[in-house]
């Protein structure tokens, strides 16, 4: 089943050196949640193929320019392409009155119901959920109000062997309750257990975004054993006082966090301008967390399966 994340944006403040600033695309079972979107989202969608009508849900760590800034021009895109379809948005406290100034001084209308969900970013609490996710907010340290996003996968059905529904004579009618878990009982009154007539489910996944933050290791609880981390890495080591100073980490210290995490991999991103080449920041990572990767943009990450 489908759980990935495709990178749009990997840049921190501007965009430079062919980056762009930060924005994501997660698909959980074909359903698509996109997490900021500073400016060029819509033209990096159009370049890696998203398809932006199948976005219901909007998340935003905070609001500075480079996570935010191409959200009107989406919304508003929306309106001229008659999306018809109500669509939510998750941020800090502060969007709703900054979109509603946005959207009466510019004259736009738009055809669709706009949900914002204002968040207390300094509580870790359950925002969202459906029949495949469930997504919390994550506290951040930032010079601003932010918050990070946790996705948990809810548990897959169960598979039934294709041999079994011949052999037992299984109607249609009952195939979700048994992959839902629910044994068999056969015409003569016979109960077939269900682990023998199902595959067992793969495991639940998830996925914990953490930008922008300085280190801060009570992330750490909060994100603990996830399959796959993002976490901003702006500079190197040699920089941590002016990361500490700007309120960002470096790549070194994200890979502490994902170890004392035990995450399954890491990915660094929202990269400062001054690193045209990314190789030093993901060594600098891996000689602390070994299982680390560069957020390239395009790049499609699947959530693995294990810890």
């Amino acid at each position: 089943m489908i759980f990935s994340v495709t990178i749009l944006g990997s840049n921190s403040a501007i965009p430079a050196n062919g980056r762009h600033p930060t924005a994501q695309v997660v698909n959980i079972r074909n359903q698509l949640f996109l997490i900021d979107c500073g400016e060029g989202t819509q033209m990096q969608m159009t370049q890696f193929r998203i398809k932006r009508t199948k976005i219901n849900q909007i998340f935003i760590s905070h609001f500075h320019g480079d996570h935010l800034f191409g959200l009107p021009g989406l919304l508003t895109s929306y309106s001229l392409m008659g999306r018809k379809e109500p669509l939510e948005i998750f941020a800090p406290r502060g969007l709703q009155n900054m979109m509603d100034v946005i959207l009466e001084t510019s004259g736009s209308h738009l055809s669709y119901e706009l949900t914002i969900n204002e968040l207390d970013a300094d509580v870790h609490k359950k925002i969202f959920e459906n029949e495949v996710v469930t997504v919390y907010s994550i506290p951040l340290q930032h010079r601003i109000p932010t918050c990070g996003y946790l996705f948990k996968e809810k548990r897959p059905l169960s598979n039934i062997r294709p041999e079994k529904i011949v052999e037992l004579n299984i109607p249609f009618s009952e195939i979700n309750a048994i992959k839902d878990g629910a044994d068999f009982t056969t015409a003569s009154g016979k109960v077939i257990p269900n682990e023998l007539i199902t595959f067992p489910p793969k495991r639940e996944r998830s996925y914990a975004y953490c930008s922008d933050t300085s280190y801060f290791e009570k992330v750490i609880p909060q994100i603990k054993n996830a399959n796959l981390l993002y976490h901003e890495a702006t500079f190197m080591d040699d920089k941590a006082a002016i990361a500490k100073e700007r309120g960002h980490a470096t790549s070194k210290e994200a890979a502490l966090i994902a170890q004392k995490a035990e995450v399954g991999q890491l990915l660094l991103g929202h990269f400062s301008s001054r690193y045209i080449n990314l190789e030093p920041l993901l060594e600098e990572a891996k000689t602390v967390f070994p299982n680390s990767d560069i957020a390239t943009e395009g790049t499609v990450f699947d959530v693995p399966f294990g810890k």
